[in-house]
C-alpha cells in the first residue's frame, strides 16, 4: 500500500494518547462567578429573612446577657442558628417563638445549608447526570451516521448531510483529538474521543446500529483499518471512505467500503478541467457545493413517470439506479422507467429545498420548462 506523507494539519502526538470517551453536546451554563454570586445572594436573602422573623417575634426570645433582644441580637441569633452553631445564649422561650423556630427557622436553616454546599452537591451529582444522559442517548440512538475524522473532509460531509435535512442528533463524530471533538460538540454533535481502528471506540459510537459510516481519516492505512473494523461490526451499514491515493481505492473496496472517494485525484481532475474549460470547471464546482446553484440529488420515480422514457421526465436525469446497477441516461437497457427505479438528477437548489431531504423535496422541484 502506498502511504501518503504527513499532513500539514496532522494531529499532535499527545492528542492521540487521549483515553477514548463519549462527549455529548454541552448545555449552556452560566459562568462560575455568576453561579457563586447568585448562591451568595440567595444565602444573604435567607439570612435577612431569618433576622426579620426573629426581630418581629423578639419578645419571645431570652438573652442571658441582658434579657433584651435588639436588632444586633436578632442578627447574631439568626447567624449562629443558620450555621448550626447554636451557643445557647439567646433562646426562644415563648410558645410562639418556639413554634416559629419549628415551622420557619428550621426549614430556612436547611435551605441555607443547601445553598452553601450547592457547589459540592453539583460536583457530586454531575457525574450521575452525565451517565444518565449518556445512557438515554445510547438507548435512543438508531439509524444514525458515524463520521470518523472531523477535519476538512469530514466537516464538509457533515455540512452536506445537514443540508439534506439530517439533524445533529443523528450524527456522531469519532476523532482522536479531544480539541476536535470539543469543537464538534460545540456545534451540537455527539463525539467520541479515541482511535477509530479499535472496535471498542466504534462501539461507543453505537456503530453497530448505524445506517451510514463516513470515514475521512488523514492517512490511507488508517482508513483501511477503520473500514475493516466498521464492516466487521456492522454488515448492513453503508460505508463511504475517502482516500488520498487512487491506487489504494481497490484495497478499501475489498475491506468493505461501498464507495471510495479519491480526494487527491478528484481535486486534480477538477484543476485540469478548470484549465481546459473554465466554464465546465465552474459547473462541476457548483454541483459539488451543496445548497447553491445546481445540485445532484437522488430521488424515487413517481407514479406519473412510470412507463416514460428518461427524456420525458421533468428533471434533468443523469443516471438511473435499477437494483444494484447504475445506468447512464443514454443506456438502452433503461427502456421505460419502473416504479422501483431511482433517478439521479440535476436540479436547481433553493433555500426551501435545502432544508428538506432530497427524496421528498425533489418531487416538488421542477425544471424551468414546467415553471
Amino acid at each position: 500500500m502506498k502511504l501518503p506523507g504527513h499532513d500539514a494539519i496532522a494531529r499532535q502526538a499527545d492528542e492521540h494518547l487521549v483515553t477514548h470517551r463519549v462527549k455529548l453536546p454541552k448545555r449552556v451554563v452560566e459562568r462560575p462567578l455568576v453561579q457563586v454570586g447568585k448562591r451568595l445572594l440567595m444565602a444573604l436573602c435567607v439570612l435577612a429573612l431569618t433576622i426579620l422573623i426573629v426581630w418581629i417575634d423578639r419578645e419571645g426570645y431570652h438573652d442571658n446577657a441582658n434579657n433584651e433582644v435588639d436588632l444586633l441580637d436578632a442578627s447574631y441569633y439568626a447567624t449562629v442558628t443558620l450555621s448550626t452553631t447554636g451557643y445557647g445564649d439567646i433562646v426562644p422561650h415563648s410558645d410562639s417563638a418556639r413554634l416559629t423556630n419549628i415551622v420557619l427557622i428550621t426549614p430556612l436553616r436547611v435551605l441555607f445549608l443547601i445553598i452553601l454546599v450547592g457547589t459540592t452537591l453539583e460536583v457530586l451529582t454531575e457525574r450521575t447526570r452525565e451517565e444518565w444522559r449518556l445512557s438515554r442517548w445510547r438507548s435512543n440512538l438508531r439509524d444514525h451516521t458515524v463520521v470518523v475524522g472531523f477535519g476538512t473532509k469530514g466537516r464538509s460531509a457533515v455540512q452536506t448531510l445537514q443540508a439534506t435535512g439530517l439533524k445533529p442528533e443523528q450524527i456522531v463524530i469519532v476523532d482522536p483529538s479531544s480539541k476536535v471533538v470539543d469543537a464538534a460538540t460545540a456545534e451540537g454533535f455527539a463525539g467520541v474521543v479515541g482511535d477509530a481502528t479499535r472496535s471498542d471506540v466504534l462501539l461507543r459510537a453505537e456503530l453497530q446500529r448505524a445506517r451510514q459510516v463516513i470515514i475521512a481519516t488523514q492517512r490511507d492505512d488508517t482508513a483501511v483499518l477503520v473500514t475493516l473494523t466498521a464492516r466487521q461490526l456492522n454488515r448492513g451499514a453503508k460505508i463511504v471512505t475517502a482516500v488520498r491515493e487512487e491506487e489504494n481505492a481497490p484495497l478499501l473496496r475489498q475491506s468493505g467500503a461501498d464507495a471510495v472517494i479519491t480526494s487527491a485525484s478528484a481535486a486534480g481532475r477538477l484543476l485540469g478541467l478548470s484549465v481546459l474549460s473554465p466554464s465546465a470547471g465552474l459547473v462541476m464546482e457548483d454541483l459539488i457545493q451543496q445548497g447553491s446553484g445546481l445540485d445532484l440529488v437522488e430521488r424515487p420515480v413517481i407514479k406519473a413517470e412510470v412507463g416514460r422514457g428518461v427524456r420525458e421526465t421533468d428533471d434533468l436525469v443523469v443516471s438511473v439506479v435499477r437494483g444494484h446497477r447504475v445506468l447512464g441516461y443514454d443506456d438502452p437497457a433503461i427502456g421505460e422507467l419502473q416504479l422501483t427505479d431511482r433517478l439521479i438528477t440535476i436540479v436547481r437548489a433553493s433555500p426551501s429545498a435545502t432544508a428538506t431531504p432530497p427524496a421528498a423535496a425533489t418531487e416538488a422541484w421542477r425544471s424551468p420548462r414546467q415553471a
